[in-house]
């Protein structure tokens, strides 16, 4: 069953490292560059979610697949979140309008 909330911290760093095949160091690096932010339970602790193994998983088709470095990483994952924040909002503005067309067109029906 999937799910409800793909954000919900789940997995330690050596769970999180083995679902992604990678060293936890990789992981400590990875968030020391801003690639990833892991939820912190305490002060020692680090917590990924669902998204942030997805996440993983997209640094690591980025470099391992198309030789991108780290530093074009950051820069993919920066547009690529803008991007997603874009896309948010015009489904709401799309949504809104749609909503005053469809008041609209029940006066005009009247």
């Amino acid at each position: 069953m999937p799910r409800a909330d793909k954000n919900e911290p789940l997995y330690l760093i050596g769970v999180a490292a083995r679902l992604c095949e990678v060293h936890p160091q990789t992981l400590r690096m990875y968030e020391r560059l801003g690639l990833v932010q892991p939820a912190r339970v305490g002060t020692k602790n680090r917590m990924y979610s669902d998204a942030d193994i997805e996440r993983l998983h997209q640094i690591q088709r980025l470099t391992q697949d198309l030789g991108v470095n780290l530093a074009g990483v950051e820069v993919i994952l920066d547009l690529l979140d803008k991007m997603q924040r874009i896309q948010e909002q015009m489904d709401t503005e799309i949504a809104r309008m749609q909503e005053i067309m469809e008041e609209q067109f029940r006066r005009m029906a009247k």
